[in-house]
């Protein structure tokens, strides 16, 4: 089992309006065998660790999956959980976007970027 994790994203007002509203994530299983299951959790962090995304899924081999999250939080994280044994090999990213769809390039974390523990 591996876990990725985008950390705590700072996403405080400035001037009343906070740069992100929706948080998109996309991964893709590049597996051209393999399925991918795996779990999108996110969490508001306001003192606490509050949990408001809880999401399995299942990504056939080669399959792209798009997802879209609120986000007009001050401080979120995003954590993703596999839950085969087999790793296929996947991609995933988190994008902070405004309400008009406008990307928010500080809000942005590709596949590489993330931290990832085997559990």
């Amino acid at each position: 089992m591996a876990l990725y994790s985008t950390g705590p994203i700072d996403n405080t007002s400035i001037l009343g309006v906070r740069q992100t509203q929706i948080v998109t994530v996309k991964v893709v299983n590049r597996d051209s065998l393999n399925p991918y299951n795996f779990v999108i959790q996110g969490f508001l962090l306001n003192g606490s660790r509050t949990m408001y995304v809880n999401e399995m899924l299942n990504l056939a081999p080669n399959q792209v999956l798009t997802r879209n999250y609120f986000a007009d939080l001050d401080v979120f994280e995003f954590v993703f959980a596999t839950v085969d044994e087999v790793e296929a090999e996947v991609g995933i990213s988190v994008w902070g976007k405004q309400a008009s769809g406008q990307l928010v390039d500080p809000h942005r974390i590709a596949a590489w970027e993330k931290y990832s523990a085997i559990i």
